[in-house]
């Protein structure tokens, strides 16, 4: 008799605060940015994260060894476009669509995922202190139950 093994499908890990920031810089110019403000060490990962052949998404990293948290900063908008085929009046014009890494969410330009340990985690005191950086022009909690798409920020 053969063994019959289910996967379940849901492997999903919710025990993280997930950031989106608006802001207008570039990736290199907002982990600067972070990296002073918050005392970081955020560095450029070696790959980027490929959710699929046209979609990649350029992320910094830091591993906090004295708080146990592991941050990372991750860009909403791949780094690759996309060719979009219109059927109508543009036909024949080429039209590049760039994908999101969250689409529901596709006015946030990054997010920050931090997760840790232990849940003694501030997250009003945390984005106060994003806040600090003039060119971040908003940052707020995102409830990670609530995005349909959420597999996406497993990495």
């Amino acid at each position: 008799m053969s063994a019959v093994y289910k996967i379940k499908d849901d492997y999903f890990d919710d025990s993280f605060l997930l950031v989106a920031l608006h802001s207008s810089l570039e990736d290199y110019a907002i982990a600067y940015g972070l990296n002073s403000v918050l005392r970081a060490k955020f560095k450029r990962s070696r790959a980027d994260f490929d959710l699929s052949d046209s979609r990649s998404f350029p992320y910094y990293e830091w591993e906090d060894e004295y708080n146990y948290r592991y941050w990372v900063l991750i860009s909403n908008h791949s780094s690759k476009q996309e060719l979009v085929n219109n059927n109508d009046l543009f036909q024949y014009e080429t039209t590049y669509s760039r994908p999101r890494l969250i689409p529901e969410l596709k006015e946030v330009d990054y997010f920050l995922k931090i997760e840790e340990d232990e849940e003694t985690m501030d997250a009003d005191t945390i984005i106060k202190t994003l806040l600090g950086n003039p060119k971040i022009m908003a940052a707020y909690e995102v409830d990670v139950n609530k995005l349909k798409s959420r597999n996406n920020l497993i990495f």
